[in-house]
């Protein structure tokens, strides 16, 4: 039953819950970390973490995807980025971290919206995928809806294989009031139909958008719009996305639409509100099947902006979403955050040993058991 709640005479509000509203209900058995599964497998692509990296230049460059791949993640490069904008894209990124130097706070945005009106070039998006193709690891890039039809086919020429096609918010359908001979929106249903790779597909922050995505086709709905201390897309659009109760919401989704196709599992992916390990264990606790991190993976030393992280809303030519925030350097490696070994308690390194932890705890051996655990709400 949805909780309504009257927030004045006439008008009534669903009421939401965050992820560190809920709690994780230890079970009466516990069993060893070590006969734990954290595997993960998206359509035919096997992953040992269930991670897939936020698409955003500041934490995802060609040789951190590759890294990202070897620790047993997916790493996703953004297709309108800067990789696939300057043949000199460090030299670019390296604008950018030195006006956040400066004394001006809204210069680096600026710099990154001026080094995004260069044009998209398909060679430098094929060379920016070309480690990790021949490193055999999962190929996957990021286009926004706007630019998925133009951009997918020299996408796939260039060996993508998993996409992933992500806006702040997205629908299966778009209306529009622009007349011809404007390009037709996007038609989600027919574009996944003609393509042979898995799409996934977001952010979406309700049961019904993440139902309708899931019957376009979709191998994975991607929930929420990477909620972070950099993202201001409340403070622009007014727009929020609760995400224990929006993962729940999307996990019914995808429950009723396995129902509905008599087996079609499509997979529900976390994007924001996850701030520590502990956010990871409750969003798969709600029904996630996997984790989208950016903001978490920028203190790493393979992170390619040296500590800063933005997300792609941010080179919005008219509207950002995002700003330019530092984060400090702790001068560990991207396995140490993944991983561990750790000497800091508060749930921001070691992600995924956690994971494994709480899941052992709680006493379940992978994943999807683990979406079965008892949850308190905290109030």
């Amino acid at each position: 039953m949805r909780d309504l709640v009257e927030i004045g005479m006439g008008r009534e509000a669903r009421r939401a819950y965050d992820l560190d509203q809920i709690e994780i209900v230890p079970s009466r058995r516990t069993r060893s970390s070590q006969a734990v599964s954290t595997a993960w497998q998206l359509d035919a692509y096997r992953f040992d973490i269930p991670l897939m990296t936020h698409p955003t230049d500041a934490v995802v460059s060609p040789s951190s995807a590759v890294r990202v791949g070897e620790l047993g993640g997916l790493g996703v490069l953004n297709a309108e980025g800067l990789w696939a904008r300057h043949a000199d894209a460090e030299g670019a990124l390296a604008k950018v971290l030195e006006a956040a130097a400066g004394d001006e706070p809204d210069s680096a945005l600026a710099m990154l919206q001026e080094l995004h009106q260069a044009p998209i070039r398909e060679d430098l998006i094929a060379e920016a995928l070309r480690p990790l193709r021949e490193g055999s690891h999962t190929v996957a890039a990021r286009v926004s809806p706007q630019r998925a039809r133009e951009l997918t086919p020299a996408l796939l020429a260039a060996g993508v294989e998993v996409l992933v096609v992500q806006g702040t918010i997205i629908s299966a359908e778009h209306v529009s009031a622009v007349p011809e001979p404007t390009p037709e929106p996007l038609n989600l249903k027919d574009f996944i139909a003609d393509l042979d790779v898995p799409v996934v597909a977001g952010g979406v922050g309700d049961y019904r958008t993440a139902l309708h995505l899931m019957r376009t086709g979709a191998a994975g709905v991607i929930v929420g719009y990477g909620q972070s201390t950099a993202t201001t897309t409340d403070e622009v659009l007014g727009v929020g996305v609760p995400m224990a109760t929006a993962i729940v919401d999307a996990a019914a989704a995808r429950r009723d639409y396995l129902d509905e196709t008599g087996g079609r599992y499509v997979h529900v992916i976390a994007d924001g509100g996850i701030g520590t390990s502990g956010d990871i264990a409750r969003a798969v606790a709600c029904g996630a099947d996997a984790v989208m991190l950016g903001e978490q993976l920028a203190e790493a030393a393979e992170s390619p902006a040296g500590g800063l992280y933005w997300t792609s809303s941010a080179a919005h030519p008219s509207l950002p979403r995002s700003e330019i925030t530092g984060l400090a350097r702790s001068g560990r490696s991207l396995e140490q955050v993944l991983f561990g070994p750790t000497d800091s308690p508060y749930g921001t390194t070691n992600l995924f040993g956690a994971l494994r932890r709480a899941m052992a705890k709680t006493g379940y051996s992978d994943l999807k058991e683990f979406q079965r655990v008892g949850l308190n709400l905290r109030t």
